[in-house]
């Protein structure tokens, strides 16, 4: 064994996902690259393991021996019959067919590729504006000012959520996500519970009032999702499904375009040469918002069950047993990415797991790709001499589940 290999393995055998290294949060890859190499199944407890492998992910999420019911998990996390549970448990997210397949249809009846199109044109002018007020601010953030302001105005517009009600959606997101982490403390469930209670109390005065005055269930996704298809095929959502999946879409929508606009926007300042490419070849944006998912994923961890025998790498997992799918590993992997670790905002081809695969595929992908592809191209050709503030470090958000910033400042000339 060659000399630097010994650390290698040995950085491999000790990591532990719910206590990482400190360094891991500014840089994850050197410990997924380890494991890659030297544990692709790594031990994390007794009936649980993390996946860092490409083609194992990939097994994982296409496999249908591999449950997303949280039911067991989360009433251990959280408590049977808490808030959060009730949350968690109820979303779209952490459910299998025939509820999945139910809810899912519903939710996508009201993302069609027309709806997102409709939306184009008023995600461009809510950037533009944005721009506007970054370039006024005394101390311009990328998250604060712009980035994590998208997504909430996307998403309440989508529901018609009254512009003044929306200052609290932010923070009630990033309290319920949290919770989602490996090992959250009790400050941090509680207020996750808290949250939960509070955008539910909400939600349910926007719904009777939305009940007495419907909007146009082709632009109003409250109205639909209230409603149901119009041709009844799927029934109606009940109230604790439409409220919590509500919730489930600001949170999913939120958290990963944040993310993909935050990462996105320092990977391109930290190579230089792929932000000036960008500038120089705008039709590029499609693609390079595709290489930033993968180079830098949202979403770095997902979870599933295994209900049978599940084969990955050279041995065989048993069932009941807890995985951990490292999507940010996975779309990092050289079996399947040519040097992996290069910005190239033309990669082709780029099939990433940024939004997961099969049946839990990300209903809200394609919305993100909008905001994203319209934040980024107007950010780099509105501000050709963005660069990082040298007086201000960037902070980066301590979450290993989720990968983003809290503190993104930037000087524009």
């Amino acid at each position: 064994m060659s000399s630097t290999a010994a650390p290698d393995a040995a950085l491999a055998r000790g990591f532990a996902l719910a206590a990482p290294p400190p360094a891991f949060f500014d840089d994850p890859h050197p410990y997924f690259d380890a494991l890659r190499r030297h544990d692709p199944v790594h031990a994390l407890a007794p009936n649980s393991v993390l996946l860092t492998r490409y083609a194992d992910v990939l097994a994982v999420y296409r496999s249908k021996d591999a449950s997303s019911d949280k039911q067991r998990e989360f009433g251990a996390k959280f408590g049977a019959g808490t808030p959060i549970h009730e949350h968690h448990t109820t979303s779209l997210v952490f459910n299998d067919p025939p509820l999945h397949t139910r809810v899912r249809r519903i939710l996508m009846g009201a993302l069609t590729q027309r709806a997102i199109a409709r939306m184009e044109a008023g995600v461009t002018v809510l950037v533009e504006h944005l721009l506007d007020a970054l370039e006024d601010a005394a101390a311009p953030d990328l998250i604060e000012h712009f980035a994590a302001r998208i997504p909430v105005e996307v998403i309440g517009n989508l529901l018609d959520v009254p512009r003044a009600d929306r200052a609290p959606l932010r923070g009630w997101s990033l309290a319920i996500l949290s919770a989602l982490e490996p090992a959250p403390d009790a400050a941090l469930l509680a207020r996750a519970n808290a949250a939960v209670g509070e955008f539910v109390a909400y939600l349910r005065e926007l719904v009777a009032h939305r009940q007495r005055h419907p909007g146009d269930p082709g632009a109003d996704m409250l109205t639909r999702l209230m409603q149901g298809p119009a041709d009844g095929s799927e029934g109606t959502l009940s109230e604790a499904e439409l409220l919590h999946n509500c919730i489930f879409l600001l949170n999913a929508g939120h958290e990963t375009t944040t993310n993909l606009i935050g990462n996105g926007a320092f990977a391109l300042l930290r190579h230089r040469d792929q932000f000036e490419r960008l500038q120089a070849e705008p039709a590029l944006i499609g693609s390079a918002v595709e290489e930033l998912l993968r180079y830098e994923s949202p979403i770095q961890l997902n979870n599933r069950l295994t209900t049978a025998p599940l084969p990955v790498s050279d041995r065989e997992i048993p069932a009941g047993t807890f995985v951990t799918l490292a999507i940010g590993a996975a779309n990092r992997d050289p079996d399947v990415f040519a040097e992996p670790h290069r910005l190239d905002i033309a990669r082709k081809p780029n099939n990433h797991l940024a939004f997961g695969q099969g049946a839990h595929a990300c209903s809200g992908m394609n919305v993100a790709r909008m905001e994203g592809r319209i934040a980024l191209g107007a950010l780099v050709r509105r501000f050709p001499k963005l660069a990082l503030d040298p007086a201000a470090p960037p902070e980066r958000d301590r979450r290993v589940r989720f990968r983003g910033f809290r503190r993104l400042p930037v000087r524009l000339t």
